[in-house]
C-alpha cells in the first residue's frame, strides 16, 4: 500500500497549478517541524523574565512559611541553633522547588512562535525567494505547496487542489479545501496550519501579534492561579498563624503570673509556636508530589508544574477535546452502504490491519461483490497515498487528504490492492474536486479497451437524476440512508461509475449516466480508551464536557458514544455563545463550532461556578483553555508543541486512560496531606494541652522548651515526612472528589483531630501526675511518653494497616523511637534535653502507655473512617 507523489500517473495533475520549486536542503518545513519536535522552545528567543529575588520573595509570602521564618529567627536569638537550622533547611527547600516550577511554567507562551515555519517562499520583485517566516509582511506573495506550513494569515489568491489541516487551530478533524473566493474560512488560510495537499498563492494580511497565533497567545498572558491545595493550605495558615499567636501569648502570660522568669517562657512560647506549626508540611507535600509525579511518569504521565500532581485528585469536571484527543485524529471509513446491503469496516489509524463485518460475519472481496465494487472505486477516484511505517515505533501515515487515506485502508481491509489497481486501470484523465461541484471523477482506461469513470462526492452532489441512471427509489433510500449516517456524525460521500467505449467525448459526459454503487460514512472515531475513561470518571464524581471546534453533528455522535451526554441533549455552539443566546455556559455537556476564545471562556465559566476544571487538548486552539485551566492536559505524540508547553501534565502515550490513574495519584496525595495534618496537629494539640493544663496539676513547668523541640523534631521530621508516601486508599476512586470551597480540615478532620490530641495530652498528664506523686522523673517520664505515643498515632494513621506498603514509615518511626529513648539514656542528650534515665520498669509502662497511641487512632479510623465527600455537581447528567 505505499505511495510516492512521484508513483502517479500522467494527467492525474493536468488541473493543477504548474510545480513551485523545492525549498532548500535543510530548510524544509517538514525538516524545521522535526527540530521543533525535537528541541522544542529551548531554542526560542528568552523573553523578559521576573528577576530571582521577587520570585523568591513571593513564595515566602506564604502564611505558614512567615510563621516559621520568625519561628527560625526567634529561636536563633536563643541560641538554639540546630532547630533554627532545621526550620530554615524546610524553608529553602520549598521555596527553591516553587521558584523552578515556576520558570518552568513560562515556557508555554514561548512556544507559540515554535508554529510558524522557519522559512517562507515569496514573491518579491517577481522573483520567488526564501526568507525567514519572521521577515514575512502583510503585502508579501506567499507559495504554499503540500508539505508547508503556513508562516503567516492571508488570503488566497490561486489554489489547485489546496487543502490545508487546520484541526489544531480550529479543531475541525476534516481538512479544508481552500479557493479564492474571497470568503473566511475557504479564502483564507492562518498562520500555524499545514498543508496537506495542492498548492496556492497567498497574499499575506496578518503576521506576528496580528495574526491567528498571536491572538491565541495573548490568551495566555495571564498566570495560572494558585491550585485547590495552595488555595486550602493558604487559608489554614493563615487561621494557624493566628492560632499560634494566641496560644503562645497565653502561655507566655500564664507562666508571668506564676513567677516564671521572663527569658524562660518566652523560649518556652517560642517552643510552642514551633511545637503548634507543623513546619514539615512544605516537605511532606513536596514528597508527596514528587512521589506522585514519579508514579505518573511510570505510567506515562508527564508532569511539568508538580503541584498539578495533586490538582487533578481536587478535579469535578473534566473539559475535553475531541479531534486527538478522545478520537485518534486519523479518519476513518467505518460505514459502507450499497443498494444490496450494510457492512462495518472495523480498524484504526491508516493501517491495512482491520476487517470489514457484514450480517455479523467477516467479508472479504470474494465474499461480497457490491461492498468490492464500492471499494475499488473510491480507491480508484483517489488521490491519496499510504506510506508503511519506517520503523517499528510509528504507525502508517497518509500522504494527502486523510479522508481519501481512509478509503484506501478501508479497501486494503477488505483484501483490494491499491497498486494492482492502478496497473490494472491506469488514470488518463480527471476533473478535480472543488467546491462548487462538491465531487471528484476519475477516467481509467480498462486492460480490455474502453474507459471506466469513477466518481466520489457528497450526497447532495452526486445523488442527482441527471448524474445517475438509477431510478428514484434507489436515489430515495440512499437519500436517507444518507441523512441517517449524518445524523450520527459521519462525513458521507456517494461513490458511482461507469463504463464507456473509447471515445472523445467532452468530460462533461463523464458525469452523466454513472450506476450508484453505494455511500461510505467516515469519521475520526475515538479512542479504543476513551469511553472507560469517561465511565472511570463518571463512577469517580467527575463530570466529562465535550468542546471542540468541530461539526454540532459529529460532536453529539462522539459525545453519545462515549457516554459523555445523550442524544436528546442539546449542543450548544460557538456562534450562540458569541451571539450571547447559549445561556448559563456551566449546564452544557457538548459545545461545538468552538473559537480559542470560547473555550477559554467555557472554562472560566466553569470555574466562575467552583468547580475545579481540567482541560485536556492537542492542538494550538487548546492552548488558551489548557493554561487558563486549574490542571491542562496535553497530549505528548500527537499535541502541538504549544499544547505541551501551556499543559501541566502530559500524556506520553496519548492515551485518555492515564488520566483516570493521574486522578488517582493526585486524591492519594490529598489525603497523605490531611493524613500528616491530622498527626501533626494531634500531637501539636497535646503538646499545648500539657504546657496549658500542667501547671494546674502541679507541674508548673510540664517540659522544658529544649524537650518541646525534641519531640518536634523527631515526631515531625522522618515520620511526618514518611506518612506523605502512603499508599492510595482501595475505594479512593469510587468517591466523587473533595468539594472545592472544602478546608483542608474539613470532612470531620478538626474533630479527630481534637479527640486524638486530647487523648495523647490525657495519657502523658496523667503518667506526669502517677510519676510525680510516686517520687519518680516525672518530666523525663512525660517527653518520653509524649513524644512516643505521637509516633505510635503514626503507625495507626496508615492508609493500608499491616501491610509492607509503605516501609519507609516503619524505618522512620523505629528510628524516631530510638532516638527518644536516647535522649533520656544517653548522657549527651541528657545534658542537652534537661532529662534523667528511667529505671527499666518505667520504661516499659511508657512503652505500654504509648502503644495506647496506635491503639486509639487505629480504632478511630476503623469505627469513625473519614466522611467521604458528596457529590455537589451542578452540572446535568446525560449518562
Amino acid at each position: 500500500m505505499n505511495g510516492r507523489e512521484g508513483d502517479r500517473q500522467p494527467g492525474r495533475d493536468a488541473h493543477r497549478l504548474p510545480n513551485f520549486p523545492p525549498a532548500p536542503p535543510g530548510l524544509s518545513a517538514e525538516e524545521a517541524q522535526r527540530r521543533l519536535e525535537l528541541h522544542g522552545p529551548n531554542e526560542l528567543p528568552a523573553e523578559p523574565r521576573a528577576p530571582v529575588w521577587r520570585r523568591v520573595l513571593q513564595q515566602l509570602r506564604d502564611p505558614l512559611i512567615l510563621v516559621l521564618l520568625v519561628a527560625a529567627a526567634l529561636t536563633t536569638a536563643t541560641g538554639d541553633l540546630s532547630d533554627a537550622a532545621v526550620i530554615l533547611l524546610v524553608i529553602i527547600v520549598n521555596t527553591v522547588v516553587g521558584v523552578v516550577q515556576e520558570v518552568r511554567a513560562e515556557q508555554a507562551v514561548m512556544a507559540l512562535s515554535a508554529m510558524s515555519a522557519p522559512v517562507a517562499r515569496v514573491v518579491r520583485d517577481g522573483a520567488e525567494r526564501y526568507v525567514p517566516a519572521a521577515e514575512v509582511v502583510p503585502g508579501d506573495l506567499l507559495l504554499v505547496a503540500e508539505g508547508d506550513i503556513v508562516p503567516a494569515d492571508g488570503r488566497v489568491l490561486a489554489a489547485a487542489s489546496l487543502l490545508v489541516d487546520e484541526s489544531s487551530l480550529t479543531g475541525e478533524s476534516v481538512p479544508v479545501e481552500k479557493a479564492p473566493d474571497g470568503d473566511a474560512p475557504r479564502g483564507t488560510v492562518s498562520a500555524g496550519t499545514v498543508v496537506v495537499r495542492g498548492r496556492g498563492r497567498v497574499a499575506v494580511t496578518a503576521t506576528g501579534a496580528q495574526s491567528t497565533l498571536g491572538r491565541i497567545a495573548s490568551l495566555m498572558g495571564v498566570a495560572p492561579g494558585l491550585t485547590p491545595l495552595q488555595r486550602r493550605l493558604a487559608r489554614f495558615g493563615r487561621v494557624l498563624a493566628a492560632a499560634t499567636v494566641v496560644l503562645c501569648a497565653v502561655v507566655l502570660a500564664l507562666g508571668l503570673v506564676r513567677g516564671q522568669s521572663v527569658e524562660l517562657m518566652i523560649v518556652t512560647a517560642i517552643s510552642l509556636a514551633v511545637a503548634a506549626v507543623p513546619e514539615s508540611l512544605p516537605a511532606v507535600v513536596t514528597l508527596a508530589l514528587a512521589l506522585g509525579a514519579r508514579r505518573m511518569a511510570d505510567r506515562r504521565a508527564i508532569v511539568r508544574r508538580l503541584p498539578a500532581v495533586e490538582t487533578l485528585g481536587s478535579v469535578t469536571v473534566i473539559a475535553t477535546d475531541k479531534t486527538g484527543t478522545l478520537t485518534e485524529g486519523e479518519m476513518a471509513a467505518e460505514q459502507l452502504w450499497t443498494p444490496g446491503g450494510e457492512a462495518t469496516v472495523t480498524g484504526t489509524g491508516y493501517a491495512p490491519e482491520g476487517r470489514v463485518i457484514r450480517d455479523g460475519e467477516d467479508v472479504t472481496e470474494a465474499d461480497a461483490p457490491d461492498l468490492a465494487a464500492l471499494l475499488r472505486t473510491a480507491m480508484l477516484c483517489n488521490d491519496a497515498a499510504l506510506e508503511a511505517p519506517s520503523d517499528p515505533s510509528t504507525g502508517w501515515r497518509a500522504l494527502g487528504d486523510p479522508t481519501e487515506a481512509a478509503l484506501l485502508a478501508a479497501g486494503a481491509r477488505l483484501g483490494l490492492d491499491r497498486a494492482a489497481l492502478d496497473r490494472e486501470l491506469p488514470r488518463v484523465e480527471e476533473i478535480p474536486f472543488d467546491s462548487g461541484r462538491k465531487r471528484m471523477t476519475t477516467v481509467h482506461r480498462r486492460p480490455g479497451g474502453g474507459l471506466r469513470v469513477a466518481c466520489k462526492g457528497a450526497p447532495e452532489s452526486l445523488l442527482r437524476p441527471r448524474i445517475l441512471a438509477d431510478g428514484p427509489e434507489t436515489l430515495a433510500r440512499a437519500s436517507a440512508r444518507a441523512r441517517v449516517l449524518a445524523r450520527h456524525g459521519y462525513r458521507v460521500l456517494a461513490v458511482a461509475s461507469a463504463d464507456h467505449e473509447e471515445t472523445a467525448e467532452p468530460p462533461r459526459a463523464w458525469e452523466s449516466d454513472l450506476r450508484l454503487l453505494g455511500l461510505i460514512g467516515i469519521m475520526d472515531p475515538p479512542r479504543s480508551a476513551s469511553r472507560e475513561t469517561m465511565v472511570a470518571c463518571g463512577r469517580a464524581g467527575i463530570v466529562p464536557v465535550l468542546i471542540t471546534g468541530d461539526h454540532p453533528l459529529t460532536a453529539q455522535a462522539i459525545a453519545e458514544r462515549l457516554g459523555i451526554a445523550s442524544r436528546d441533549e442539546e449542543v450548544t455552539t460557538g456562534e450562540q455563545i458569541g451571539e450571547r443566546t447559549a445561556g448559563e455556559l456551566t449546564g452544557v455537556r457538548v459545545y461545538a463550532r468552538t473559537t480559542p476564545e470560547q473555550k477559554l471562556d467555557i472554562v472560566q465559566a466553569l470555574r466562575g461556578a467552583g468547580q475545579v476544571v481540567a482541560m485536556t487538548g492537542d492542538g494550538v486552539n487548546d492552548g488558551p483553555a489548557l493554561h487558563r485551566a486549574d490542571i491542562g492536559v496535553a497530549m505528548g505524540r500527537r499535541g502541538t508543541e504549544v499544547a505541551r508547553q501551556a499543559a501541566d501534565l502530559v500524556l506520553a502515550d496519548d492515551n485518555p486512560a492515564t488520566i483516570v490513574a493521574a486522578v488517582e495519584e493526585g486524591r492519594r496525595v490529598y489525603a497523605n496531606v490531611r493524613r500528616f495534618l491530622l498527626y501533626a496537629l494531634a500531637g501539636g494539640t497535646a503538646e499545648i494541652l500539657v504546657m496549658l493544663l500542667g501547671p494546674f496539676l502541679g507541674m508548673p513547668l510540664p517540659l522544658l522548651p529544649a524537650q518541646i523541640l525534641w519531640i518536634n523534631l523527631l515526631t515531625h521530621g522522618l515520620p511526618g515526612v514518611a506518612l506523605g508516601a502512603e499508599p492510595v486508599a482501595p475505594d479512593t476512586m469510587r468517591h466523587p472528589p473533595r468539594p472545592p470551597e472544602e478546608s483542608v480540615l474539613g470532612a470531620g478532620l478538626w474533630p479527630r483531630i481534637l479527640f486524638m490530641g486530647c487523648f495523647v495530652a490525657a495519657v502523658t498528664l496523667v503518667a506526669g501526675v502517677w510519676a510525680r506523686e510516686t517520687g519518680r522523673p516525672w518530666q523525663s517520664m512525660m517527653f518520653l511518653i509524649l513524644g512516643a505515643t505521637q509516633l505510635g498515632v503514626a503507625l495507626g494513621s496508615r492508609a493500608r494497616p499491616g501491610s509492607l506498603a509503605n516501609p519507609f514509615l516503619l524505618v522512620a518511626v523505629a528510628a524516631a523511637l530510638c532516638l527518644q529513648a536516647a535522649g533520656v539514656y544517653l548522657p549527651a542528650l541528657r545534658d542537652l534535653l534537661g532529662t534523667e534515665p528511667l529505671a527499666p520498669v518505667d520504661l516499659i509502662l511508657a512503652g505500654a502507655l504509648s502503644g495506647l497511641g496506635h491503639v486509639v487512632m487505629h480504632l478511630q479510623t476503623r469505627l469513625r473512617p473519614e466522611r467521604p465527600p458528596h457529590d455537589n455537581l451542578t452540572l446535568k447528567h446525560g449518562s
